[in-house]
């Protein structure tokens, strides 16, 4: 087994104000590359004064592209771990401490920093897209995953054998979480701080981003719903396959068998043991939490036309306007449904059992 060596990458763009004392800070955990992502300000000098490893883009290539510059760095280097954090002062490097501990105890995880234990530290424009977009990516991958934007993460290397990230800027975050949900891979959250300050003057856009990573989740929910769609199929024609009708039948004419001798009461004993279990297969199918989660899903996926532009209008606005929105989400993309149910390769209804 490879010894535990992490990373710190910081992707940057114009962040020389901040810069050395968040690398200062995580020196004191992992050594530090900072990867200047064309910045036009000194964010590389600044960096490499501070202590770090420096790596410049020509020109700004985004976000994504900043990281996947890191991880293929790191494997040069013979890292095991990519933590990543922003340099813009929003994340407290003290908090590398409680990552890097996550991380070794699990080392087959994505280690996400939470920021929604301090969520009062952030706008509530922000705090709305996040629980929007972890909904989305919750009901589309089964990861139970609440801070799915946050850029606080530690990355064990071999994660990226098997997911190839495409997306450029806030969009790779997502893609990650989504692409390493199907190749079996955990992801696990510890709580960090929000530090309010920096939270007003993150890097993230609300409409450009927002409308990125919402393209992105559209898809994977338009990919879900043709899953539940061939679930649903499937399970109402379940009862009419030759063996489920081979043993419904036997079943019947068990249940009907001490009326053998007397027609006139056979034949609504074969009529109740229809009825019971008909209503009994409909009534699992609706209880069933797969169907539930579904309906929960739905129901989300209808507000998206409302929920966007006002999620699009508060962020503009600001504190300008009344929160009418903050109500909304909470009720339509309400995470603790989703985690109640199963994940998505999970049978909408039961294998049948042989009747006795």
């Amino acid at each position: 087994m490879r010894a535990f060596s992490p990373l710190v990458v910081i992707p940057a763009y114009d962040e020389a104000p901040t810069l050395g004392a968040v690398v200062a800070a995580a020196r004191a955990h992992a050594p530090v590359l900072v990867v200047d992502d064309g910045s036009n300000d000194a964010t590389a000098a600044v960096a490499a004064r501070a202590g770090a490893e420096v790596i410049r883009h020509p020109k700004r290539l985004g976000k994504g592209q900043a990281i996947r510059t890191g991880v293929a760095a790191a494997r040069r280097r013979g890292a095991t771990l990519v933590v990543t954090l922003d340099g813009d002062g929003q994340h407290d490097p003290a908090d590398l401490a409680a990552l890097l501990d996550a991380a070794r105890a699990a080392p087959r995880a994505i280690i996400v920093g939470s920021r929604l234990g301090a969520g009062a530290a952030l706008p509530a424009d922000r705090l709305n897209a996040i629980r929007v977009a972890g909904f989305f990516v919750s009901w589309t991958s089964g990861l139970a995953v609440r801070d799915t934007q946050s850029g606080f993460r530690a990355y064990p290397i071999e994660l990226f054998d098997d997911v190839e990230p495409r997306g450029g800027g806030f969009v790779f975050e997502t893609e990650v979480l989504v692409a390493a949900a199907a190749c079996g891979w955990r992801v696990r959250e510890v709580p960090v701080a929000a530090i309010p300050r920096a939270a007003r003057r993150s890097r993230f856009r609300p409409l450009g981003d927002g409308v990125a990573i919402g393209a992105y989740l559209a898809g994977r929910a338009l990919a879900r719903w043709k899953v539940e769609a061939r679930a649903a199929l499937g399970a109402l024609g379940a009862p009419f396959t030759r063996e489920r009708r081979r043993r419904r039948h036997a079943a019947m004419l068990e249940d009907a068998a001490p009326y053998a001798g007397a027609p006139g009461l056979w034949a609504p004993a074969i009529g109740g043991s229809v009825f019971h279990r008909v209503t009994s297969e409909l009534a699992e199918l609706w209880r069933h939490p797969r169907r539930r989660r579904a309906a929960v899903a739905a129901r989300a996926t209808l507000a998206t036309p409302v929920l966007l532009p006002l999620l699009a209008l508060q962020a503009v606005a600001g504190r300008r306007l009344p929160d009418v929105v903050s109500p909304l989400v909470a009720r339509v993309c309400a995470q603790d449904r989703l985690e109640a149910a199963p994940a998505p390769g999970a049978p909408l209804v039961a294998p049948a059992q042989p009747s006795r």
